[in-house]
């Protein structure tokens, strides 16, 4: 029972440094923020990002066209062996 009582004493004293230990804050440091870029700036690459995924979706949309055809055909000729 005493072991019990000393080894509950001890652990909320761990647990009463660890909360203190955490309820400091650490030094605020202000570092300098960057000038917002320009709007020129902001504009091209924004439209750079549009035109390198525009060919890849136009690549990919002619893929789902070749596909439906295909698939239309497939169920055309399916149809039509069906007795």
């Amino acid at each position: 029972m005493k072991k019990l009582g000393s080894r509950l004493a001890m652990m909320a004293g761990v647990v009463m440094v660890g909360v203190m230990g955490c309820g400091q804050e650490a030094p605020k440091t202000e570092a300098p923020k960057p000038p917002a870029p320009s709007k020129s700036v902001t504009d091209s690459a924004g439209q750079a990002v549009v035109d390198s995924i525009k060919a890849p979706m136009d690549k990919a949309r002619a893929v789902e066209g070749t596909l439906e055809k295909a698939a239309e055909k497939t169920a055309d000729q399916a149809k039509d062996a069906t007795p």
